[in-house]
């Protein structure tokens, strides 16, 4: 993993309250996905070295890949994707799971907060598919 992990701020200075929080400061859904697309450009670029065919994550509709890193007891991803909204969504995804250890990963109500988050409903099916396809895997990586 190379050192930009260290600068991702999901789930160090933006955890989940805070994107549940700020989104529901706007009344549009045209505003919160903007908010999304804009917290993807939080996401510290991932070096094309990293984007190979075992970090992608089958299940996703655009392309999508996830680094990961134990410090401690804790992990660190760093996560990319060629699609703007979906590097939003793992913003959002991250901002759960970053810098957590196992039992807490596991232990994350990820239905609940994306009910807060009102955000399945808004999402095409096939983008909600890869969005439980990139926590399983975070789940997966936890359980290991």
């Amino acid at each position: 993993m190379n050192t930009s992990v260290s600068e991702n701020p999901f789930g160090r200075s933006i955890g989940p309250t805070d994107i549940v929080d700020t989104l529901s400061f706007f009344d549009s859904w045209e505003d919160r996905y903007k908010y999304i697309i804009d917290l993807g450009k939080e996401l510290p670029a991932m070096s094309d070295e990293l984007k190979t065919e075992d970090r992608l994550i089958r299940g996703c509709q655009s392309q999508v890949w996830l680094e990961h890193a134990q410090a401690g007891e804790h992990f660190q991803f760093q996560a990319d994707s060629d699609a703007f909204i979906v590097k939003g969504l793992l913003g959002v995804i991250l901002s759960a799971y970053n810098n957590k250890n196992a039992a807490d990963i596991l232990a994350f109500d990820i239905e609940q907060y994306f009910e807060q988050l009102d955000l399945m409903r808004h999402l095409s099916p096939t983008r909600g598919n890869g969005l439980r396809a990139m926590v399983q895997r975070i789940r997966d990586i936890a359980s290991e």
